[in-house]
């Protein structure tokens, strides 16, 4: 009978939790149905979506007044979407709740992205020619490392400006699974801890940094020996490392056939511009929208294509599966800008790995 009773109420459970996943999903992508209603929600249907959302996300709030703020937040990026979702807009992405909806902008930047005192596409590293266009370059037209498997579960950095040190390890490993054929899942937490600068969740970190300290210590141990924990914590180096790299070096600036180039022979770890909310809500499709001015997250290309005859990149996050594209996301490519979208050419870097002859 006991068994009986938990096997019912957990398909009752599995039926609500996809139910409510499936009704807010419907909420954004059927707005085209209905242009009219999508800008006259009434303040019950706004609020059951916010209900709906609150469980989905497992979120909750110490009181009650806080709720209703954040039910004011959720309202305006709610209009946010509708309005952006509209079939006159003719846009080639659209965009949808997730679990930053409860966030303005502005919380939103200070929270996920790195507040860079001074533009990071100012700083000039020196570069490498390894990747330099050639005119007589033969690249192919489409590029997937996820299809090759060079690419890991995407990962989830929480509440954290971490991104830097996400960006570099994916890079480290899609480079250490092209030379070893291997996908080894890399420790971001053993970086926060141990790198010199420490930079940890709330101090500006580069992907460099993340790098050099690799190469210092010799390689870089396992996720699961050296798992994430969201925060800098004291650094439990042991001499344990699953990947090694030798050296690092960055892509020539301001070109986005140099950049193709790199991503065809590996994935890429760029800077881009993030701060808008179309970014913040992307859901789907060919991302051509604004940026914001300055360079202020990190993620890695891992990839590139074309659809109906517009180019996109293909560019890994690291803020769960839920975001985007199964956490990934496509942005306009070859767009006349020699910064690329959203600067993705300013500040482009990878990992070296001496490979075996036969890789």
């Amino acid at each position: 009978m006991g068994f009986h009773y938990r096997l019912v109420t957990m398909m009752v459970m599995l039926f609500i939790s996809s139910s409510i996943s499936s009704s807010l999903d419907m909420s954004i992508i059927s707005l085209h149905k209905d242009q009219e209603h999508i800008l006259l929600r009434s303040l019950e249907e706004m609020k059951w979506l916010y209900e709906e959302w609150l469980v989905l996300h497992n979120k909750s709030y110490n009181k009650l007044k806080e709720k209703e703020s954040r039910f004011e937040i959720f309202k305006h990026n709610l209009h946010f979407i509708d309005k952006h979702n509209r079939l006159e807009n003719n846009h080639s992405y659209i965009v949808g709740l997730n679990h930053f909806a409860d966030l303005t902008n502005k919380e939103f930047a200070s929270i996920y992205l790195n507040n860079y005192t001074n533009n990071i596409g100012e700083f000039s590293p020196p570069m490498s020619d390894r990747y330099i266009h050639r005119n007589d370059d033969k690249l192919p037209d489409f590029m997937d490392w996820r299809s090759k498997g060079a690419v890991g579960l995407v990962k989830n950095q929480g509440r954290c400006k971490s991104c830097w040190a996400f960006s570099a390890v994916a890079a480290i490993e899609g480079i250490n699974q092209i030379c070893t054929d291997k996908l080894i899942t890399l420790s971001e937490q053993q970086i926060l801890d141990c790198e010199m600068w420490e930079t940890g969740c709330c101090k500006v970190g580069y992907t460099h940094y993340a790098y050099e300290y690799v190469i210092m210590n010799r390689g870089l141990d396992t996720d699961r020996n050296y798992p994430y924990h969201k925060k800098k914590e004291k650094c439990k180096w042991n001499s344990v490392n699953a990947a090694s790299i030798t050296q690092y070096e960055f892509i020539p600036r301001n070109s986005e056939n140099s950049l193709k180039k790199a991503v065809a022979n590996q994935p890429i770890s760029v800077v881009i511009g993030s701060h808008c909310l179309a970014f913040q809500f992307y859901k789907s499709g060919i991302f051509d929208g604004a940026c914001g001015k300055k360079l202020k997250h990190n993620m890695v290309v891992i990839g590139y294509g074309s659809e109906d005859g517009k180019d996109f990149w293909i560019v890994k996050n690291s803020w769960g599966d839920k975001w985007g594209e199964d956490g990934y996301i496509r942005m306009e490519r070859n767009i006349g800008n020699p910064t690329g979208k959203c600067g993705i050419t300013t500040y482009a870097s990878y990992p070296v790995k001496n490979c075996p002859v036969n890789s």
